[in-house]
């Protein structure tokens, strides 16, 4: 995971910088902005949560009415239903994310998820074809007119939800009136921010230790962009058969991914994409992580289940320290 890093605690006391906090999306959802007054940021708060809200709403698999939820209740019947804008961007968004990461990223794990006993809504008796599972054929037929979808299989939305969801709320937050001079917005250790940090400076974000060690192994200096990790340490429980297993499930497999990995951080211009890079980035595993990235471009970190971090070309000249 990641988390802002004050380089300078008492300077940052100093100026003040005003703090939000709430839960949404399953973890704590934080907004930190500087160079507005007290009315203001709180405004742009509130049409931050005001995006979460209606984001989760529509693409939750959690929620018992969520719009996802209904939608994955007809997959495979043959059925379509008119959606949201949200859902059907969130949708044609992982499609597109699925062609671009050659299948390494792919939706149709929800029943692999429930299977290993991650629970969300009930769906009820599903009977979806063999052909509509993970890997195997289109899975999303949508008409852009009616925004008309229908699903071959039942999709988790829950990574590049997270990542859109922070792109919207972020979107309100700098269109709005009074923009903040600073903002740094935070979910569950994702991260987009934009602007001058408190103490002038770029943000800098910590790349924690999946050890559990209080000091980061590294820490990035930005001054715009999105900062997301994929890790094994959080979304852990034992599968019905005993397995201590994760929530990052290989759509090749059906079975928790990232051999030899235990986390891996992309920084990147929109967090929905820094979501699908580092998910897509650590299902690769240990030996491929490293080409992979490259290949992409992508400014990258990982830590190896020996501990040691790793980075690409394009991820040094954003690296301020490495432990």
């Amino acid at each position: 995971m990641s988390r802002p890093v004050a380089d300078h605690p008492e300077d940052v006391a100093d100026r003040g910088p005003l703090r939000f906090e709430r839960r949404a999306m399953g973890s704590p959802l934080r907004l930190q902005v500087s160079g507005i007054d007290a009315a203001a940021a709180a405004a742009g708060w509130l049409r931050v949560t005001a995006e979460i809200e209606a984001a989760e709403e529509a693409l939750s698999r959690f929620r018992d009415e969520s719009e996802v939820t209904r939608l994955n209740r007809l997959a495979g019947s043959g059925r379509e239903m008119i959606v949201s804008a949200r859902l059907y961007r969130a949708l044609a968004a992982a499609e597109r994310a699925r062609r671009v990461s050659d299948g390494r990223f792919d939706p149709r794990v929800l029943a692999d998820l429930e299977r290993l006993g991650s629970a969300g809504a009930p769906l009820g008796d599903l009977a979806v074809p063999e052909a509509g599972r993970r890997g195997a054929g289109p899975w999303l037929r949508r008409d852009p007119r009616s925004r008309s979808v229908g699903l071959s299989a039942p999709v988790d939305l829950g990574g590049i939800g997270k990542g859109l969801a922070l792109r919207w709320a972020w979107r309100r937050l700098t269109a709005g009136p009074h923009p903040p001079l600073g903002a740094l917005l935070e979910a569950g250790g994702d991260l987009v921010l934009g602007g001058s940090a408190p103490d002038g400076g770029p943000w800098r974000v910590g790349i924690e230790d999946p050890a559990g060690s209080a000091e980061p192994l590294a820490v990035i200096a930005l001054n715009a962009g999105a900062v997301c990790t994929s890790s094994a340490r959080i979304g852990r429980w034992r599968a019905p058969d005993g397995r201590l297993v994760h929530h990052l499930i290989d759509p090749r497999t059906g079975e928790p991914g990232g051999t030899g990995l235990q986390a891996v951080t992309v920084a990147a211009a929109d967090p929905a994409w820094a979501e699908v890079w580092s998910k897509t980035l650590f299902l690769a595993g240990r030996r491929e992580v490293g080409p992979l990235a490259r290949s992409r471009g992508l400014a990258a970190w990982w830590v190896d289940d020996t501990g040691s971090l790793e980075m690409t070309p394009a991820a040094r000249p954003a690296t301020a320290w490495p432990a």
